[in-house]
């Protein structure tokens, strides 16, 4: 009798593996459309090559979609007019004999003061400037300052406008707003995004970093997410570039809007249905896919002989990711 011992054996499976790029396909192709725009912002964050288009109707259209809409607006207008009128003889009528006792009252005042109110961008600026000792004029400084500090948290103004407007030292707005520049939260105050950016790394104690320096020389390259052109300035690899542009990217672009009320969360109908000619049909909302092309500038660098060939093979590899995006866009 043969005893136990190890034995090897061979089976045959067959196994489906798709590509990465059919996989992205049919994950744009199933997507609804509020997903499909985040995967193309996500898209475009990793690929420089990449633009959106605006998608603007014509003057004609424009034209008679405002007709329309100035039309449909007054007749919806007149209606509420006319609610608005029945509503105020309702309850014209209804006071003459029916009123709200003082309990009632009471109750409906309790509940109006219990709502809980969100704490605004500039009542958390003056709780912090509250915190400082200040003489008289420097808190009518900094009080003039956060007045001009917007939702999003950048300074609307200049404090040399504000000296000229009130007579106050400009040396006194300056040193007022670098106070309030250290309050949270980090790059409120900015006067402009690069401002913003570059004191939240500050704060970060990250200014000698790459991406310190790239934001100060390089910021309009940077908007255009021209990274080639960066790394050629900067004597670094395409693939440093895009590192930093990453984590530049997580930092807060408006960092007032912490403050600001909760967002509404609204859907994007992939199809509407609409009255045609007394029939229903049902449409496709087109207007909402994104458009993208590839970037001109990009094609331009391709065409050039003097630049290396780690570059070239780094963008014609995002060219032709960026190809087959919007290919699967267009058979979606």
């Amino acid at each position: 009798m043969a005893g136990p011992g190890m034995h090897q054996s061979q089976n045959l499976s067959l196994h489906q593996v798709l590509a990465p790029q059919l996989q992205q396909s049919l994950l744009i192709l199933q997507a609804p459309l509020l997903e499909l725009r985040n995967l193309v912002q996500q898209e475009m964050e990793t690929n420089p090559v990449l633009e959106e288009l605006p998608n603007e109707p014509d003057a004609d259209e424009r034209s008679e979609a405002d007709t329309a809409a100035d039309e449909k607006f007054k007749e919806e207008f007149d209606k509420l007019a006319k609610l608005d009128e029945e509503w105020r003889d309702y309850m014209a009528q209804s006071s003459s004999y029916s009123g709200r006792s003082q309990e009632a009252e009471d109750k409906r005042q309790f509940f109006f003061d219990s709502i809980a109110t969100q704490e605004t961008l500039q009542q958390h600026l003056m709780g912090q400037l509250n915190q400082n000792v200040l003489n008289a004029r420097d808190r009518k400084t900094a009080e003039l300052i956060i007045g001009n500090i917007d939702d999003n948290g950048f300074l609307q103004t200049t404090p040399e406008e504000m000296a000229l407007n009130t007579g106050i030292p400009q040396e006194d707005f300056e040193n007022m707003l670098t106070l309030i520049q250290s309050f949270y939260p980090p790059g409120v105050g900015a006067r402009d995004l690069r401002e913003c950016l570059l004191i939240q790394l500050k704060r970060e104690g990250r200014q000698t970093s790459l991406e310190y320096k790239i934001i100060s020389e390089h910021m309009r390259d940077l908007g255009k997410r021209r990274f080639p052109e960066i790394a050629r300035r900067m004597g670094i690899s395409v693939e440093q570039v895009q590192k930093c542009a990453n984590n530049i990217a997580r930092l807060d672009p408006r960092p007032g809007q912490i403050f600001a009320a909760a967002p509404q969360n609204y859907v994007l109908p992939d199809v509407t249905v609409e009255k045609v000619n007394g029939t229903y049909q049902v449409m496709l909302n087109g207007e909402q896919i994104p458009h993208l092309r590839i970037s001109n500038t990009y094609k331009d660098i391709m065409a050039q002989d003097g630049k290396g060939s780690e570059v070239k093979d780094y963008i014609r590899d995002k060219i032709r990711s960026g190809k087959f995006l919007i290919k699967s866009i267009h058979q979606r």
